[in-house]
């Protein structure tokens, strides 16, 4: 009797572990996690879209300049700041910067105003919410 009774629960323990086994086989992947929208790591996203596409590339409009990151910001305010390429201590011709969960964005500087300001504000959105590429 005791085997019979062990039989059935073996029996049962195995379609229950072959329908876990197959209801997870079917269920989609996970998605996929949303960029973080604190500041910090938005404008990393932002530096890093910055430097290869501004300034890597050899893009002609940003020959004249220089990137000067500065992501660790006691204030809370990640920033990344455009400077003259042979005089990088001078004041920044562009600032873009970042603060709080989720970050609100700020770009100024007499750069913004020239005609590359336009093209570096769309850059600037797409790469903080995780868009990709160089326009």
């Amino acid at each position: 009797m005791q085997s019979i009774r062990f039989g059935r629960f073996l029996a049962l323990a195995c379609v229950t572990a072959s329908l876990t086994l197959i209801t997870a086989c079917q269920s989609g992947r996970p998605a996929a996690p949303a960029a973080s929208s604190a500041a910090l790591p938005t404008m990393e996203r932002v530096a890093l879209g910055a430097n290869g596409c501004w300034f890597k590339s050899g893009d002609a409009a940003f020959k004249a300049y220089r990137l000067a990151p500065e992501l660790n910001s006691f204030s809370g305010r990640p920033r990344i700041l455009i400077v003259p390429r042979n005089s990088p201590e001078s004041r920044p011709l562009a600032v873009v910067e970042a603060e709080g969960h989720p970050a609100r964005l700020q770009a100024f500087g007499p750069l913004m105003s020239e005609p590359v300001g336009t093209r570096m504000a769309a850059d600037v959105r797409r790469w903080a919410v995780g868009g990709k590429g160089c326009s």
